[in-house]
């Protein structure tokens, strides 16, 4: 049994980088071809032993748990028009085992706040964290691979990837120790967001980190940061500054869907790398790209 069983899906934003379309939508239920961003990180959580599910909201996100609650009058519905298949497909959206609680975070105080609003749902236990604005696609899922490495050292650890000098402003930057001979790297401490010239790593902290409770500590007492918010990164630092975080390479690749070029990116490329769509939309793309003017 996996020694991580919960998770928080932080789900509170106002996805500003794609209004109008998420004005009366949450930005986490945005489609990649017809699943939700968010149904992403849920069912890369589930595959790697996740049975309790946190989800954070805010105000306007009643669609967020509408979409994995059941719906008995479309499956009802489903089921008379003889769509077995689809009414199947809605009703595991969340499969047997796995349950779901949604927490409210009152004001949008911040990411490490609405870490925080899931303390009294995961109590005195480990826990992962799984920002859905990030999709990650690959043979091994970099949750998977935090369950693992955890089971090893039970200690925090962060999900990184190496950047280009250009990006080092976007990310929290690693301040990296020692690498162990299995790969984990050792924490010195954690800079967000700083200037190409005084990154202390191109190592950058994306959306998956796994989390002893004592993260919980950190947050309550932490004062307001970047953006006078409580900023999750500030309490991993803390953390960090006392040897009680490690990092390990994700496995996967990245889509930034809070990014509109990201999102066009993980559309395009899940759509290839998907049979049905493959052929026809790989043809698609070659008759478009052929009328570019070349200039």
């Amino acid at each position: 049994m996996p020694i991580i069983t919960k998770a928080v899906f932080p789900v509170a934003g106002f996805g500003t980088r794609f209004l109008p379309a998420t004005k009366a939508m949450p930005k986490e239920l945005l489609p990649i071809i017809d699943k939700p961003i968010v149904q992403y990180a849920v069912e890369e959580a589930v595959s790697a032993g996740i049975t309790d599910l946190v989800f954070v909201t805010g105000r306007s996100k009643r669609a967020v748990e509408d979409h994995f609650d059941a719906n008995v009058e479309l499956e009802n519905q489903l089921l008379a028009k003889g769509r077995q298949d689809l009414r199947d497909m809605v009703r595991n959206i969340v499969p047997q085992g796995v349950s779901c609680i949604f927490v409210r975070q009152p004001e949008p105080l911040g990411l490490g706040h609405a870490v925080l609003c899931a303390a009294p749902a995961i109590g005195n236990n480990p826990f992962v964290v799984l920002l859905a604005d990030d999709l990650m696609q690959g043979e091994q899922s970099p949750t998977a691979a935090l369950v693992a490495a955890f089971g090893q050292i039970r200690h925090s650890i962060l999900s990184v990837s190496e950047v280009t000098p250009e990006e080092v402003s976007k990310y929290g930057i690693l301040r990296p120790g020692p690498i162990s001979a299995q790969g984990v790297i050792s924490v010195a401490g954690l800079v967000e967001k700083p200037s190409m010239d005084k990154a202390p790593s191109r190592l950058a902290s994306f959306g998956r980190y796994a989390f002893m409770p004592e993260i919980f500590d950190i947050l309550r007492k932490l004062k307001p940061g970047a953006g006078d918010e409580i900023q999750l990164a500030d309490a991993i630092d803390q953390l960090a500054r006392q040897g009680k975080v490690a990092a390990i390479l994700n496995p996967s690749m990245r889509y930034d869907c809070g990014d509109k070029f990201g999102y066009l990116s993980a559309i395009v490329d899940v759509a290839l790398n998907t049979p049905e769509y493959r052929t026809r939309f790989g043809a698609l793309l070659r008759d478009r790209l052929s009328r570019l003017d070349p200039e």
